[in-house]
């Protein structure tokens, strides 16, 4: 086996404060389209990255320091890359349009009654999720000219809400809260009826603790999420063939990795190629991949490296990149972002 190693590309400065997650523009990375992710920040502002395509460095595009009040918590671009939506704790979920280079607010979405935590945008890019501290899911739909409706709000989970997601290909919402549980959301026909379809807590394998972030493989039948409780813990869905009459997949327990992290997970990140990143408060970034010979009832997840300090603080945000050769990227409480590269140790 060869062995692999994460190599720092570049750090990225600019923040002021610690920067809480980050986002990379899918339509980037491919077809002669310079690499680009956008990072937000306590420091209330959002910062758009560009690789140059010659010299491979990156450097500051756009500084968005309007109109947000308070700390950027998330963002998330909208799948044309057209569009991002930051999330703050001034309780408003921002929309930024790329016009010729000049990044506008165009929408300025209200109406949760605390911090939003997170924002997500489903795959064909007609509807934004959001979620906040006031225990609440709010459903969005895009309308044309920059409108955005609120066409559900979904109550639930009984403590702060820390992240959205929508599932890759189909308009199923997911949300992780520090309930310890995750919820699955669906909408039960055409009248924008919205309803929790499974809840995933402790009773069925679930968290014991916070639930922090959650994501998807590429073929969207199996999930990771992250918690407080220290563990990753894979997730699949038992019903493969969608085109069955209720049609919603039922998520079940596939195996729990323990003992590799010793304090809070608060990111994980899978990639296209199948290999999931971990970020932590212990300054860490993991990256695990499918064990082939693993033993039976083992876990069915192996530990390829771990990066020791990769950061000077707590680790909040990793993501892959889109393109043919990904990179990763990494947001921390020390303010700085960094670009790694998996490569093989000569």
């Amino acid at each position: 086996m060869e062995r692999l190693e994460l190599k720092e590309v570049q750090r990225l400065e600019g923040h002021t404060d610690r920067v809480w997650s980050l986002a990379w523009n899918p339509a980037t990375g491919h077809n002669g389209v310079p690499l680009l992710f956008a990072s937000c920040s306590g420091d209330k502002t959002i910062r758009i990255w560009e690789q140059n395509l010659s010299s491979g460095v990156w450097s500051t595009k756009a500084v968005l320091d309007e109109p947000h009040t308070r700390t950027v918590r998330s963002c998330a671009w909208s799948p044309s890359g057209k569009l991002l939506a930051t999330a703050s704790f001034d309780a408003s979920t921002a929309i930024w349009e790329n016009v010729g280079g000049d990044y506008e607010c165009v929408s300025t979405l209200e109406g949760h009654e605390h911090e939003v935590k997170s924002v997500s945008w489903n795959a064909s890019g007609n509807l934004l999720a959001t979620c906040s501290r006031d225990k609440s899911v709010w459903i969005w739909e895009v309308l044309p000219g920059n409108e955005f409706e609120c066409v559900s709000v979904l109550q639930g989970h009984t403590q702060d809400v820390k992240m959205v997601k929508w599932h890759p290909t189909m308009d199923i919402l997911f949300s992780c809260s520090y309930d310890n549980t995750i919820k699955v959301w669906a909408d039960e026909g055409d009248s924008d009826d919205w309803q929790c379809i499974q809840t995933i807590g402790e009773p069925n394998n679930g968290h014991t603790s916070t639930v922090w972030a959650l994501s998807f493989n590429v073929s969207g039948d199996k999930m990771v999420t992250c918690s407080d409780d220290l563990t990753l813990k894979i997730w699949e869905s038992e019903n493969i063939g969608m085109q069955s009459g209720d049609g919603f997949r039922h998520w079940r327990h596939l195996c729990t990795l323990t003992g590799y992290h010793d304090r809070t997970i608060f990111s994980v990140h899978w990639s296209r190629e199948g290999i999931f990143a971990s970020g932590a408060a212990d300054d860490a970034i993991r990256l695990f991949v499918d064990d082939n010979e693993s033993q039976v009832d083992g876990p069915l997840y192996k530990l390829l490296l771990k990066k020791e300090k990769a950061h000077d603080m707590d680790i909040n945000s990793v993501q892959w990149s889109p393109g043919e050769k990904p990179l990763l990227a990494s947001a921390s409480d020390d303010g700085t972002i960094k670009v790694w590269e998996v490569v093989s140790q000569r």
